[in-house]
């Protein structure tokens, strides 16, 4: 019986294969263009707590829930395997899976935070600049993944009065209308992380 095989190391098995199973899931979505990271980032509550709360601190809003989630299991499981590799070669025994977990779990929530940061900065997504957020508003906007309704956000590219390309995360401000992919909107509002837009009331301005 192996490291990777002795019943010790299910948790951090089960986090490998879950792994896998959501590159692939993703890599399907992508396929379709109906990728399940736009669908998770919709679900993200418009009450996020700020950089200083458990979510923000996790950098959820900046970075794809997807993401985040893969960043954890890697540490988790890398961490795992490692903790267990290290009994077997001091004591010849694993260690109990429940205490395994303790540092996989802290090492887990440590990538998060770590590279999270470093993708927060190099992905997509919206400035951080709360001056350049405001900024965006009144601004055309084109839907380029997903499909905006009342109860689904999607994404969309918009340019700032320097030329810069933001991603933002968009729902209608009105009810019953929905964005599809390419429609031209307008930015009217921000709330939470996703803006609130129109149809585009004067498509030359695009």
């Amino acid at each position: 019986m192996t490291i990777f095989t002795t019943p010790e190391t299910w948790p951090f098995a089960s986090a490998l294969a879950l792994l896998v199973g959501l590159s692939v899931v993703e890599g399907l979505g992508l396929l379709m263009a109906n990728s399940p990271s736009t669908i998770l980032d919709s679900l993200i509550p418009d009450s996020i707590d700020g950089p200083d709360g458990p979510l923000g601190w996790l950098h959820v809003g900046k970075v794809p829930i997807l993401v985040l989630l893969i960043l954890f299991l890697t540490g988790f499981a890398i961490c795992g395997y490692a903790v267990q590799a290290i009994a077997v070669a001091l004591t010849s025994l694993p260690l109990p899976s429940w205490l395994a977990m303790v540092p996989a779990i802290f090492t887990g929530v440590s990538t998060v935070r770590g590279i999270g940061a470093l993708l927060a900065r190099i992905l997509p997504g919206d400035e951080t600049s709360a001056v350049s957020e405001l900024s965006l508003i009144g601004r055309v906007a084109v839907v380029i993944q997903g499909t905006a309704t009342e109860m689904m956000a999607a994404q969309a590219k918009v340019r700032d009065a320097n030329g810069a390309t933001h991603y933002v995360m968009v729902v209608p401000d009105l009810q019953d209308q929905v964005f599809a992919e390419g429609t031209t909107i307008l930015l009217v509002k921000k709330v939470g992380v996703r803006y609130r837009c129109i149809a585009n009331p004067h498509p030359e301005l695009l």
